[in-house]
Protein backbone atom coordinates (compact mmCIF):
# COMPACT_ATOMS: atom_id res chain seq x y z
CA UNK A 1 0.00 0.00 0.00
CA UNK A 2 1.05 3.61 -0.53
CA UNK A 3 2.82 5.22 2.43
CA UNK A 4 1.43 8.63 3.27
CA UNK A 5 3.53 11.31 4.93
CA UNK A 6 2.19 12.61 8.24
CA UNK A 7 2.81 16.19 7.10
CA UNK A 8 -0.68 17.58 6.16
CA UNK A 9 0.77 19.75 3.40
CA UNK A 10 2.46 16.80 1.73
CA UNK A 11 -0.66 14.66 2.11
CA UNK A 12 -2.86 17.35 0.56
CA UNK A 13 -0.41 17.78 -2.33
CA UNK A 14 -0.29 14.03 -3.04
CA UNK A 15 -4.09 13.83 -2.81
CA UNK A 16 -4.47 16.71 -5.26
CA UNK A 17 -1.99 15.04 -7.62
CA UNK A 18 -3.96 11.79 -7.40
CA UNK A 19 -7.21 13.60 -8.22
CA UNK A 20 -5.69 15.30 -11.29
CA UNK A 21 -4.18 12.02 -12.50
CA UNK A 22 -7.50 10.25 -11.98
CA UNK A 23 -9.43 12.86 -13.96
CA UNK A 24 -6.98 12.68 -16.86
CA UNK A 25 -7.01 8.90 -16.99
CA UNK A 26 -10.81 8.73 -16.74
CA UNK A 27 -11.24 11.22 -19.59
CA UNK A 28 -8.77 9.37 -21.82
CA UNK A 29 -10.10 5.91 -20.97
CA UNK A 30 -13.85 6.50 -20.98
CA UNK A 31 -14.21 8.73 -24.03
CA UNK A 32 -13.77 5.84 -26.46
CA UNK A 33 -16.43 3.63 -24.88
CA UNK A 34 -18.77 6.63 -24.83
CA UNK A 35 -18.31 7.11 -28.59
CA UNK A 36 -18.72 3.37 -29.22
CA UNK A 37 -21.96 3.05 -27.23
CA UNK A 38 -23.34 6.28 -28.66
CA UNK A 39 -22.93 4.79 -32.13
CA UNK A 40 -24.31 1.42 -30.97
CA UNK A 41 -27.50 2.98 -29.58
CA UNK A 42 -28.00 5.23 -32.60
CA UNK A 43 -27.66 2.33 -35.04
CA UNK A 44 -30.00 0.12 -33.01
CA UNK A 45 -32.73 2.76 -32.66
CA UNK A 46 -32.47 3.86 -36.30
CA UNK A 47 -32.51 0.29 -37.65
CA UNK A 48 -35.84 0.75 -39.47
CA UNK A 49 -34.67 3.95 -41.17
CA UNK A 50 -31.27 2.48 -42.06
CA UNK A 51 -33.06 -0.50 -43.63
CA UNK A 52 -35.10 1.87 -45.82
CA UNK A 53 -32.02 3.82 -46.91
CA UNK A 54 -29.58 0.98 -47.63
CA UNK A 55 -31.68 -1.95 -48.81
CA UNK A 56 -34.23 -2.44 -51.62
CA UNK A 57 -37.66 -1.05 -50.75
CA UNK A 58 -39.66 -4.04 -52.01
CA UNK A 59 -39.56 -5.91 -48.71
CA UNK A 60 -39.15 -3.85 -45.52
CA UNK A 61 -38.92 -6.95 -43.31
CA UNK A 62 -36.02 -8.32 -45.33
CA UNK A 63 -34.27 -4.97 -45.10
CA UNK A 64 -34.71 -4.79 -41.34
CA UNK A 65 -33.40 -8.33 -40.91
CA UNK A 66 -30.40 -7.40 -43.05
CA UNK A 67 -29.69 -4.37 -40.84
CA UNK A 68 -29.77 -6.52 -37.72
CA UNK A 69 -27.60 -9.07 -39.50
CA UNK A 70 -25.01 -6.36 -40.13
CA UNK A 71 -25.32 -5.47 -36.44
CA UNK A 72 -24.60 -9.08 -35.46
CA UNK A 73 -21.62 -9.30 -37.83
CA UNK A 74 -20.00 -6.34 -36.09
CA UNK A 75 -20.23 -8.30 -32.83
CA UNK A 76 -18.79 -11.42 -34.41
CA UNK A 77 -15.62 -9.72 -35.61
CA UNK A 78 -14.77 -8.23 -32.21
CA UNK A 79 -12.73 -11.25 -31.06
CA UNK A 80 -10.58 -10.76 -34.16
CA UNK A 81 -9.97 -7.16 -33.12
CA UNK A 82 -9.17 -8.38 -29.60
CA UNK A 83 -6.55 -10.79 -30.96
CA UNK A 84 -4.93 -7.92 -32.84
CA UNK A 85 -5.18 -4.95 -30.47
CA UNK A 86 -4.74 -6.87 -27.21
CA UNK A 87 -1.25 -8.17 -28.00
CA UNK A 88 -0.44 -4.93 -29.82
CA UNK A 89 -1.12 -2.94 -26.65
CA UNK A 90 1.08 -5.26 -24.61
CA UNK A 91 3.90 -4.76 -27.14
CA UNK A 92 3.68 -1.07 -28.11
CA UNK A 93 1.75 0.45 -25.20
CA UNK A 94 -1.78 1.33 -24.09
CA UNK A 95 -1.65 4.90 -25.38
CA UNK A 96 -0.99 3.96 -29.00
CA UNK A 97 -3.76 1.38 -29.21
CA UNK A 98 -6.20 3.74 -27.47
CA UNK A 99 -5.52 6.35 -30.15
CA UNK A 100 -5.65 3.84 -32.99
CA UNK A 101 -8.98 2.26 -32.05
CA UNK A 102 -10.80 5.57 -31.52
CA UNK A 103 -9.44 6.84 -34.84
CA UNK A 104 -10.73 3.73 -36.64
CA UNK A 105 -14.12 3.74 -34.89
CA UNK A 106 -14.76 7.43 -35.46
CA UNK A 107 -13.55 7.34 -39.05
CA UNK A 108 -15.84 4.43 -39.92
CA UNK A 109 -18.79 6.08 -38.14
CA UNK A 110 -18.23 9.33 -40.04
CA UNK A 111 -18.05 7.38 -43.31
CA UNK A 112 -21.41 5.74 -42.54
CA UNK A 113 -22.92 9.17 -41.97
CA UNK A 114 -21.68 10.29 -45.41
CA UNK A 115 -22.52 7.03 -47.24
CA UNK A 116 -24.96 7.30 -50.21
CA UNK A 117 -28.03 5.09 -49.98
CA UNK A 118 -29.32 2.25 -52.17
CA UNK A 119 -31.26 4.68 -54.37
CA UNK A 120 -28.02 6.43 -55.33
CA UNK A 121 -25.41 3.68 -55.75
CA UNK A 122 -27.42 0.46 -55.66
CA UNK A 123 -25.92 -2.72 -54.20
CA UNK A 124 -22.69 -0.89 -53.36
CA UNK A 125 -24.55 0.88 -50.51
CA UNK A 126 -25.25 -2.19 -48.34
CA UNK A 127 -21.85 -3.67 -49.23
CA UNK A 128 -20.06 -0.53 -48.03
CA UNK A 129 -22.28 -0.44 -44.94
CA UNK A 130 -21.19 -3.98 -44.06
CA UNK A 131 -17.52 -3.10 -44.61
CA UNK A 132 -17.73 -0.02 -42.39
CA UNK A 133 -19.58 -1.88 -39.64
CA UNK A 134 -16.86 -4.53 -39.79
CA UNK A 135 -14.22 -1.83 -39.32
CA UNK A 136 -16.18 -0.48 -36.35
CA UNK A 137 -16.50 -3.93 -34.79
CA UNK A 138 -12.84 -4.72 -35.41
CA UNK A 139 -11.77 -1.49 -33.68
CA UNK A 140 -14.29 -2.01 -30.86
CA UNK A 141 -12.57 -5.34 -30.19
CA UNK A 142 -9.55 -3.35 -29.02
CA UNK A 143 -11.35 -0.62 -27.07
CA UNK A 144 -12.20 -2.36 -23.79
CA UNK A 145 -8.84 -4.05 -23.26
CA UNK A 146 -6.92 -0.87 -24.08
CA UNK A 147 -9.11 1.37 -21.93
CA UNK A 148 -9.39 -0.99 -18.95
CA UNK A 149 -5.62 -1.61 -18.90
CA UNK A 150 -4.92 2.10 -19.18
CA UNK A 151 -7.36 3.08 -16.44
CA UNK A 152 -6.21 0.34 -14.06
CA UNK A 153 -2.54 1.25 -14.54
CA UNK A 154 -3.07 5.02 -14.44
CA UNK A 155 -5.50 5.39 -11.54
CA UNK A 156 -4.07 5.87 -8.04
CA UNK A 157 -3.86 2.49 -6.32
CA UNK A 158 -6.22 3.40 -3.48
CA UNK A 159 -8.82 4.67 -5.99
CA UNK A 160 -8.32 2.11 -8.75
CA UNK A 161 -11.78 0.55 -8.47
CA UNK A 162 -13.39 3.98 -8.61
CA UNK A 163 -11.26 5.00 -11.60
CA UNK A 164 -11.85 1.86 -13.67
CA UNK A 165 -15.60 1.93 -12.92
CA UNK A 166 -15.89 5.07 -15.06
CA UNK A 167 -15.32 2.86 -18.07
CA UNK A 168 -18.86 1.54 -17.58
CA UNK A 169 -20.19 5.00 -16.75
CA UNK A 170 -18.94 5.99 -20.20
CA UNK A 171 -20.82 3.05 -21.71
CA UNK A 172 -24.07 3.97 -19.98
CA UNK A 173 -23.74 7.66 -20.85
CA UNK A 174 -23.02 6.82 -24.49
CA UNK A 175 -26.09 4.58 -24.63
CA UNK A 176 -28.25 7.29 -23.05
CA UNK A 177 -26.89 9.99 -25.37
CA UNK A 178 -27.62 7.87 -28.45
CA UNK A 179 -31.15 7.21 -27.20
CA UNK A 180 -31.67 10.92 -26.47
CA UNK A 181 -30.53 12.02 -29.94
CA UNK A 182 -32.89 9.46 -31.49
CA UNK A 183 -35.82 10.83 -29.43
CA UNK A 184 -34.99 14.38 -30.55
CA UNK A 185 -34.88 13.33 -34.20
CA UNK A 186 -38.13 11.37 -33.93
CA UNK A 187 -39.90 14.29 -32.27
CA UNK A 188 -38.55 17.00 -34.56
CA UNK A 189 -38.54 15.36 -37.99
CA UNK A 190 -41.16 13.70 -40.14
CA UNK A 191 -40.53 10.33 -41.83
CA UNK A 192 -39.28 11.89 -45.07
CA UNK A 193 -36.81 14.17 -43.29
CA UNK A 194 -35.60 11.33 -41.10
CA UNK A 195 -35.02 9.09 -44.13
CA UNK A 196 -33.49 11.74 -46.38
CA UNK A 197 -30.97 13.25 -43.95
CA UNK A 198 -31.98 13.04 -40.29
CA UNK A 199 -30.59 9.52 -39.75
CA UNK A 200 -27.11 10.81 -40.61
CA UNK A 201 -26.97 13.25 -37.68
CA UNK A 202 -25.89 10.83 -34.90
CA UNK A 203 -23.15 9.35 -37.08
CA UNK A 204 -21.85 12.78 -38.05
CA UNK A 205 -22.01 14.02 -34.45
CA UNK A 206 -19.84 11.14 -33.28
CA UNK A 207 -17.00 12.30 -35.56
CA UNK A 208 -16.07 15.45 -33.57
CA UNK A 209 -16.50 13.42 -30.36
CA UNK A 210 -13.95 10.99 -31.76
CA UNK A 211 -11.58 13.83 -32.67
CA UNK A 212 -11.82 15.20 -29.12
CA UNK A 213 -11.10 11.71 -27.79
CA UNK A 214 -8.14 11.31 -30.14
CA UNK A 215 -6.68 14.65 -29.00
CA UNK A 216 -7.09 13.68 -25.34
CA UNK A 217 -5.48 10.30 -25.86
CA UNK A 218 -2.58 11.68 -27.89
CA UNK A 219 -1.71 14.13 -25.10
CA UNK A 220 -1.51 11.56 -22.32
CA UNK A 221 1.56 9.63 -21.25
CA UNK A 222 1.55 5.86 -21.33
CA UNK A 223 1.01 4.11 -18.03
CA UNK A 224 3.77 3.87 -15.39
CA UNK A 225 3.62 0.06 -15.51
CA UNK A 226 4.10 -0.14 -19.26
CA UNK A 227 6.86 2.47 -19.18
CA UNK A 228 8.62 0.41 -16.50
CA UNK A 229 8.46 -2.69 -18.71
CA UNK A 230 9.78 -0.76 -21.70
CA UNK A 231 12.58 0.82 -19.65
CA UNK A 232 13.61 -2.62 -18.38
CA UNK A 233 13.46 -4.11 -21.87
CA UNK A 234 10.84 -6.54 -20.52
CA UNK A 235 8.08 -5.99 -23.10
CA UNK A 236 6.78 -9.42 -24.25
CA UNK A 237 7.37 -10.47 -27.83
CA UNK A 238 4.41 -12.88 -27.95
CA UNK A 239 1.86 -11.82 -25.33
CA UNK A 240 -0.86 -14.26 -26.41
CA UNK A 241 1.50 -17.24 -26.36
CA UNK A 242 2.68 -16.18 -22.90
CA UNK A 243 -0.92 -15.67 -21.77
CA UNK A 244 -2.01 -19.14 -22.88
CA UNK A 245 1.13 -20.77 -21.54
CA UNK A 246 1.25 -19.20 -18.09
CA UNK A 247 -2.06 -17.47 -17.35
CA UNK A 248 -4.89 -19.66 -18.65
CA UNK A 249 -6.42 -19.75 -15.16
CA UNK A 250 -6.66 -15.97 -14.99
CA UNK A 251 -8.12 -15.89 -18.50
CA UNK A 252 -10.91 -18.29 -17.52
CA UNK A 253 -11.54 -16.43 -14.26
CA UNK A 254 -11.84 -13.10 -16.09
CA UNK A 255 -14.15 -14.72 -18.66
CA UNK A 256 -16.38 -15.91 -15.82
CA UNK A 257 -16.62 -12.40 -14.37
CA UNK A 258 -17.31 -10.92 -17.78
CA UNK A 259 -19.99 -13.43 -18.79
CA UNK A 260 -21.73 -12.65 -15.47
CA UNK A 261 -21.70 -9.00 -16.55
CA UNK A 262 -22.62 -9.33 -20.24
CA UNK A 263 -25.81 -11.36 -19.81
CA UNK A 264 -27.56 -9.22 -17.15
CA UNK A 265 -26.37 -6.07 -18.96
CA UNK A 266 -28.13 -7.01 -22.19
CA UNK A 267 -31.06 -8.67 -20.41
CA UNK A 268 -31.80 -5.65 -18.22
CA UNK A 269 -30.91 -2.74 -20.51
CA UNK A 270 -32.00 -4.07 -23.92
CA UNK A 271 -34.12 -7.24 -23.79
CA UNK A 272 -36.30 -6.10 -20.88
CA UNK A 273 -37.92 -3.48 -23.15
CA UNK A 274 -39.08 -6.21 -25.54
CA UNK A 275 -40.10 -8.47 -22.64
CA UNK A 276 -42.33 -5.79 -21.14
CA UNK A 277 -44.19 -5.11 -24.36
CA UNK A 278 -44.45 -8.69 -25.67
CA UNK A 279 -45.07 -10.65 -22.46
CA UNK A 280 -46.31 -8.17 -19.86
CA UNK A 281 -48.50 -5.97 -22.07
CA UNK A 282 -46.91 -2.67 -21.05
CA UNK A 283 -46.62 0.22 -23.48
CA UNK A 284 -43.43 0.82 -25.42
CA UNK A 285 -43.12 4.28 -23.83
CA UNK A 286 -43.30 2.83 -20.31
CA UNK A 287 -40.74 0.15 -21.16
CA UNK A 288 -38.35 2.68 -22.70
CA UNK A 289 -38.73 4.98 -19.68
CA UNK A 290 -37.85 2.17 -17.25
CA UNK A 291 -34.76 1.31 -19.32
CA UNK A 292 -33.69 4.98 -19.22
CA UNK A 293 -34.19 5.22 -15.45
CA UNK A 294 -32.18 2.01 -14.89
CA UNK A 295 -29.35 3.44 -17.01
CA UNK A 296 -29.39 6.72 -15.07
CA UNK A 297 -29.38 4.77 -11.82
CA UNK A 298 -26.32 2.90 -13.11
CA UNK A 299 -24.50 6.16 -13.89
CA UNK A 300 -24.87 7.13 -10.22
CA UNK A 301 -24.31 3.73 -8.60
CA UNK A 302 -21.51 2.19 -10.69
CA UNK A 303 -18.74 4.55 -9.47
CA UNK A 304 -20.08 4.24 -5.91
CA UNK A 305 -19.74 0.46 -6.08
CA UNK A 306 -16.26 0.93 -7.57
CA UNK A 307 -15.40 3.17 -4.62
CA UNK A 308 -16.89 0.62 -2.21
CA UNK A 309 -14.67 -2.07 -3.72
CA UNK A 310 -11.66 0.13 -2.94
CA UNK A 311 -12.78 0.28 0.69
CA UNK A 312 -13.96 -3.29 1.41
CA UNK A 313 -12.46 -5.26 -1.49
CA UNK A 314 -13.51 -6.54 -4.92
CA UNK A 315 -14.65 -9.95 -3.67
CA UNK A 316 -17.32 -8.85 -1.15
CA UNK A 317 -18.97 -6.51 -3.68
CA UNK A 318 -18.88 -8.84 -6.68
CA UNK A 319 -19.79 -12.00 -4.73
CA UNK A 320 -22.63 -10.15 -3.04
CA UNK A 321 -23.95 -8.93 -6.39
CA UNK A 322 -23.80 -12.29 -8.16
CA UNK A 323 -25.28 -14.05 -5.12
CA UNK A 324 -28.15 -11.55 -5.21
CA UNK A 325 -28.56 -12.20 -8.94
CA UNK A 326 -28.72 -15.94 -8.27
CA UNK A 327 -31.30 -15.63 -5.50
CA UNK A 328 -33.46 -12.78 -6.86
CA UNK A 329 -33.56 -13.24 -10.66
CA UNK A 330 -36.57 -15.57 -10.83
CA UNK A 331 -38.49 -13.79 -8.03
CA UNK A 332 -37.91 -10.52 -9.93
CA UNK A 333 -39.56 -11.88 -13.07
CA UNK A 334 -42.41 -13.29 -10.94
CA UNK A 335 -42.86 -9.83 -9.44
CA UNK A 336 -43.09 -8.32 -12.92
CA UNK A 337 -46.25 -10.36 -13.49
CA UNK A 338 -48.07 -8.47 -10.75
CA UNK A 339 -48.39 -5.26 -12.76
CA UNK A 340 -46.60 -2.09 -13.76
CA UNK A 341 -45.50 -1.22 -10.21
CA UNK A 342 -44.06 -4.71 -9.73
CA UNK A 343 -42.22 -4.42 -13.04
CA UNK A 344 -40.61 -1.15 -11.97
CA UNK A 345 -39.59 -2.49 -8.56
CA UNK A 346 -38.12 -5.65 -10.11
CA UNK A 347 -36.39 -3.71 -12.90
CA UNK A 348 -34.78 -1.26 -10.49
CA UNK A 349 -33.69 -4.14 -8.24
CA UNK A 350 -31.99 -5.86 -11.17
CA UNK A 351 -30.48 -2.50 -12.12
CA UNK A 352 -28.85 -2.13 -8.69
CA UNK A 353 -27.41 -5.65 -8.90
CA UNK A 354 -26.10 -4.92 -12.40
CA UNK A 355 -24.49 -1.67 -11.18
CA UNK A 356 -22.59 -3.57 -8.49
CA UNK A 357 -21.27 -6.01 -11.09
CA UNK A 358 -20.35 -3.21 -13.50
CA UNK A 359 -18.53 -1.34 -10.74
CA UNK A 360 -16.15 -4.21 -9.95
CA UNK A 361 -15.72 -6.74 -12.77
CA UNK A 362 -13.36 -4.66 -14.95
CA UNK A 363 -10.92 -3.63 -12.23
CA UNK A 364 -10.84 -7.11 -10.71
CA UNK A 365 -10.20 -8.65 -14.14
CA UNK A 366 -7.42 -6.13 -14.81
CA UNK A 367 -5.76 -6.87 -11.47
CA UNK A 368 -5.89 -10.61 -12.15
CA UNK A 369 -3.38 -10.37 -15.03
CA UNK A 370 0.30 -9.43 -14.87
CA UNK A 371 1.23 -6.26 -16.72
CA UNK A 372 3.00 -8.13 -19.55
CA UNK A 373 -0.22 -9.80 -20.73
CA UNK A 374 -2.92 -7.59 -19.17
CA UNK A 375 -4.29 -6.03 -22.35
CA UNK A 376 -4.27 -9.33 -24.23
CA UNK A 377 -6.08 -11.11 -21.40
CA UNK A 378 -8.70 -8.40 -20.95
CA UNK A 379 -9.34 -8.02 -24.69
CA UNK A 380 -9.73 -11.74 -25.38
CA UNK A 381 -11.86 -12.53 -22.31
CA UNK A 382 -14.17 -9.56 -22.86
CA UNK A 383 -14.75 -9.92 -26.58
CA UNK A 384 -15.04 -13.70 -26.76
CA UNK A 385 -17.65 -13.71 -23.99
CA UNK A 386 -19.41 -10.74 -25.64
CA UNK A 387 -19.60 -12.58 -28.98
CA UNK A 388 -20.86 -15.78 -27.34
CA UNK A 389 -23.25 -14.43 -24.73
CA UNK A 390 -24.03 -10.72 -25.15
CA UNK A 391 -25.55 -10.34 -28.59
CA UNK A 392 -27.37 -13.67 -28.30
CA UNK A 393 -29.44 -12.68 -25.23
CA UNK A 394 -32.58 -11.37 -27.04
CA UNK A 395 -32.56 -14.24 -29.55
CA UNK A 396 -32.09 -16.99 -26.97
CA UNK A 397 -34.70 -15.50 -24.63
CA UNK A 398 -37.23 -15.44 -27.46
CA UNK A 399 -36.46 -19.02 -28.51
CA UNK A 400 -36.46 -20.43 -24.97
CA UNK A 401 -39.76 -18.76 -24.05
CA UNK A 402 -41.28 -20.10 -27.27
CA UNK A 403 -40.01 -23.65 -26.67
CA UNK A 404 -40.88 -23.84 -22.96
CA UNK A 405 -44.03 -21.73 -23.05
CA UNK A 406 -42.88 -19.99 -19.85
CA UNK A 407 -42.21 -16.27 -19.63
CA UNK A 408 -40.12 -16.91 -16.49
CA UNK A 409 -37.21 -18.27 -18.57
CA UNK A 410 -35.07 -15.10 -18.21
CA UNK A 411 -34.83 -15.69 -14.45
CA UNK A 412 -33.20 -19.15 -14.58
CA UNK A 413 -31.08 -18.01 -17.54
CA UNK A 414 -29.61 -15.19 -15.43
CA UNK A 415 -29.09 -17.65 -12.59
CA UNK A 416 -26.85 -19.83 -14.75
CA UNK A 417 -24.46 -16.96 -15.39
CA UNK A 418 -24.66 -15.82 -11.78
CA UNK A 419 -23.34 -19.27 -10.81
CA UNK A 420 -20.52 -18.92 -13.35
CA UNK A 421 -19.63 -15.51 -11.95
CA UNK A 422 -19.68 -16.82 -8.39
CA UNK A 423 -17.38 -19.73 -9.25
CA UNK A 424 -14.91 -17.36 -10.91
CA UNK A 425 -15.09 -14.85 -8.07
CA UNK A 426 -14.62 -17.40 -5.31
CA UNK A 427 -11.55 -18.78 -7.09
CA UNK A 428 -9.92 -15.34 -7.34
CA UNK A 429 -7.77 -13.70 -4.71
CA UNK A 430 -8.64 -10.31 -3.29
CA UNK A 431 -6.62 -7.73 -5.24
CA UNK A 432 -7.83 -4.32 -4.01
CA UNK A 433 -4.80 -2.11 -3.39
CA UNK A 434 -2.41 -4.60 -4.99
CA UNK A 435 0.65 -3.67 -7.03
CA UNK A 436 0.08 -4.17 -10.76
CA UNK A 437 3.75 -4.55 -11.69
CA UNK A 438 4.70 -7.94 -10.27
CA UNK A 439 7.87 -10.02 -10.04
CA UNK A 440 6.65 -12.32 -12.83
CA UNK A 441 6.57 -9.31 -15.16
CA UNK A 442 10.37 -9.28 -15.23
CA UNK A 443 11.62 -12.49 -13.60
CA UNK A 444 12.00 -15.92 -15.18
CA UNK A 445 10.36 -14.84 -18.42
CA UNK A 446 11.90 -14.41 -21.87
CA UNK A 447 12.53 -10.72 -22.41
CA UNK A 448 12.84 -8.84 -25.66
CA UNK A 449 16.37 -8.50 -26.93
CA UNK A 450 17.86 -6.55 -29.83
CA UNK A 451 17.97 -9.84 -31.74
CA UNK A 452 14.23 -10.34 -31.15
CA UNK A 453 13.50 -6.84 -32.43
CA UNK A 454 15.64 -7.44 -35.51
CA UNK A 455 13.73 -10.66 -36.21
Amino acid sequence: MRTWNSDPTTTELETATDVVALRRSVAAGAVGVFVHWFDWAAYAYLAGTVATVFFPAENSTTGLLAVFGVFAVSFGIRPVGALVFGPLGDRIGRKRTLSLVIFMMSGATLAIGLLPGYASIGIAAPVLLVVLRLVQGFAAGGEFGSAASFLAESAPRRRRGFGVSWLEVGSLLGFLAGSFVFLLLSAGLDDHQLTSWGWRVPFLVSAPLGVIGLIIRNKIEDTPEYRALAAGDAVPRSPVRELLRSHKRQLLQAAGLMAAMHVPFYAVLTYLVTYETDHLGHSADSAALLSTVISLLGVVLVPLFGLLSDRVGRKPVFVGATAALLVLSTPAFLLMRTGLAGTWIAGLLLGVILAAILGTYAVWSAEAFPTRTRQSGLSIAYNVTAALFAGTVPYLMTVLISVTGSSLVPGPYLMVFAVGGLVAALSLKETAGSTLLRPEDTADLPLRTPADDAA
